[in-house]
């Protein structure tokens, strides 16, 4: 399958599993779920998560980076994740007493538990998707991400729907990973038994470092939610959470699923001996021109989205996620800061920057704190100034892309996000405030905004509308009807 295919598989993946996960949220939130409920969750999940990220243990990239994988191999893997996957459940169901006296709240013990309880599951998915990954197999992820959004959202709604509060949405990740592993199963086989742990220095060694990477990663994405709980109560995190979900759902849509692909994709680029800077800026081309625009309409759209998706109970979510999203445009205008450096074997000095960044993150948030969930979300624009200046030179040195075609694509990705937003603006300015712009105004603006978007993409001649155009040509009907059209030629 080349790039441009397993993009527009990975993408709709991601694009499914967010329609699914976004509408479960907006109905058990509107209806079912109160802000402090979902910040209850939220503390268990971020909890569990900063342990939880042990579970992979580097495995999916040491697997997408070996140029020839053998049996042997493949068992030594399997084993790791399920050794790792009964480890990281047991922190986690040992974390959870402590975390229930620490909070003064004894559902987090029960929750902490259940969520345990979803990890011993996820080793079945870890190795299997690897090795869809590595041979750009990402029909087959599509299958494993939808099956697993659609049984965690059934499950989650109809626990909430029956009164089992935050308990919904933890038995929604048993119900996922559980899918995960069965699909994943199915489509490619890889079970850890029988265990083979002989010769495992290499991916020891390699998962040690990565594992080093993602709990230093995890630490500063996860400790927000425990450190707002902890400072200004359950309702501020449920609130705060909401923001950053929603915001990381709309980010994930392309950077997840485009990140998933890109990595195999240098990999292969880098094995054949080619300059990385080259495709490099068509990768950061294809970011900004996406999301940054997504995410400053995202930002200006707040008070409307929220007002009509969960109603007057959560409009404190709307400035919080529009300091949010603009975060998100300073975190995206360097994609892969975290897979070329350990695809190029510059683990160790990712790993040192990575702390500061943590460090910056943690700090920041907690002097945000001080004045109240605005300040905290406030605390976000800062970091990702700060991010910026932290790996822009790293990743200049590490890939070697020209700096002023860089700063080009920018430019014309800045003017793209301002033609998209421009038809929101107006209707704010002279038809109707945010707080009375309805959902038929919502739309036309969006409608409107995505027209602006292709439009100025077209004028400016921006790198990205050549790879839009390329992957559109890779949606089956979009190659069925080219290959009647050769047969009629």
């Amino acid at each position: 399958m080349s790039v441009r295919g397993a993009a527009v598989w990975a993408m709709a993946g991601q694009y499914g599993s967010f329609v699914i996960q976004f509408a479960a949220s907006v109905v058990i939130s509107r209806f079912f779920l109160a802000p402090a409920e979902v910040g209850l969750f939220s503390i268990a999940l971020a909890a569990a998560m900063l342990v939880a990220v042990l579970q992979d243990f580097g495995l999916s990239r040491y697997i997408s980076s070996l140029p020839v994988l053998g049996r042997d191999e493949l068992r030594r893997c399997s084993s790791i994740a399920l050794l790792f996957s009964l480890v990281v459940a047991s922190i986690v169901a040992a974390l959870a007493w402590p975390m229930a006296q620490l909070y003064g709240h004894p559902e987090l013990f029960t929750l902490l538990l259940t969520i345990a309880g979803s990890y011993l599951l996820l080793p079945l998915a870890v190795v299997p998707l690897a090795l869809m990954g590595r041979a750009m197999e990402f029909h087959r992820h599509f299958a494993v991400s939808i099956g697993g959004a659609a049984l965690q959202g059934g499950v989650s709604i109809a626990l909430a729907a029956a009164g089992y509060s935050a308990y919904a949405l933890a038995w929604g990740n048993v119900a996922a990973a559980l899918a995960r592993a069965v699909i994943a199963q199915f489509l490619r086989p890889a079970p850890p038994f029988p265990l083979l742990l002989r010769g495992t220095k290499d991916v020891l060694s390699f998962g040690s470092k990565s594992s080093l990477l993602y709990l230093t990663g995890a630490f500063g994405t996860r400790t927000p939610d425990l450190l707002v709980g902890k400072l200004l109560g359950l309702t501020a995190v449920g609130l705060y959470s909401r923001a950053v979900s929603l915001s990381d759902q709309f980010r994930m849509l392309v950077a997840g699923a485009i990140g998933s692909v890109f990595f195999p994709a240098f990999a292969r680029i880098r094995d054949r001996g080619e300059p990385l800077g080259p495709p490099y800026l068509r990768v950061c081309a294809g970011y900004s021109a996406v999301l940054w625009p997504g995410m400053a309409a995202l930002a200006l759209a707040s008070q409307p989205l929220v007002l009509l998706l969960y109603g007057e109970r959560w409009a404190e979510v709307a400035p919080l996620l529009a300091m949010v999203a603009m975060m998100e445009v300073l975190l995206t205008s360097l994609p892969l800061v975290s897979d070329l450096p350990i695809l190029l074997g510059r683990m160790n000095r990712l790993i040192a920057l990575n702390m500061l960044d943590t460090a910056l993150s943690v700090g920041l948030l907690a002097v945000g704190c001080l004045w109240g969930v605005e300040g905290a979300a406030a605390s976000r624009i800062v970091y990702g100034l700060l991010w910026l200046g932290i790996y822009a030179g790293f990743m200049h040195r590490l890939v070697g892309f020209d700096g002023r075609a860089l700063m080009t694509i920018y430019g014309k990705s800045a003017l793209v996000t301002l033609a998209t937003i421009a038809p929101m603006g107006a209707i704010y300015l002279f038809v109707t405030p945010p707080n009375e712009t309805g959902f038929g105004l919502l739309l036309l603006a969006t409608a409107l905004g995505g027209l602006c978007w292709l439009g100025s993409l077209w004028l400016l001649r921006h790198p990205a509308m050549e790879e839009l155009i390329g992957m559109m040509g890779e949606l089956p009907p979009v190659r069925r009807l080219q290959k009647a059209l050769s047969q009629h030629g």
